[in-house]
């Protein structure tokens, strides 16, 4: 799966949330000051071109929707981020976390009983 622009994954936030829309409904989520309609259609095509949004046509306009889920970009990217920055070790991952961010040990338990919950 390809990574998204910071533009990309902005609007994809949005279409998550909404679950469908037009480009007039992610403009109105999204923060000030709005973009452009031309720059967040422009965006939203690149999407589908990657594949990851369709549409379908209502009158003169289009109506857009995920193909992707939140959770299988998060999945995709999570592994990815993981492999790039972590030689692929969660354990690394967690490590570099918890020596910079000053994980608390309440954090780092309910981190450990979510990662329990998963292999269950």
């Amino acid at each position: 799966m390809k990574e998204l622009t910071k533009a990309e994954e902005e609007i994809m936030q949005v279409l998550w949330a909404l679950d469908t829309a037009f480009v007039k409904d992610i403009i109105n989520q999204l923060p000030e000051p709005k973009p452009a309609y031309n720059t967040v259609s422009t965006i939203v095509r690149i999407l589908q071109h990657k594949g990851f949004v369709a549409h379908e046509i209502q009158g003169k306009s289009h109506k857009y929707h995920p193909l992707v889920t939140k959770e299988a970009y998060t999945k995709s990217f999570m592994k990815g981020f993981v492999g790039k920055y972590f030689s692929g070790s969660y354990q690394q991952m967690v490590s570099f976390f918890t020596k910079q961010d000053d994980l608390s040990l309440k954090e780092l338990e309910q981190l450990l009983k979510e990662l329990k919950n998963q292999q269950s």
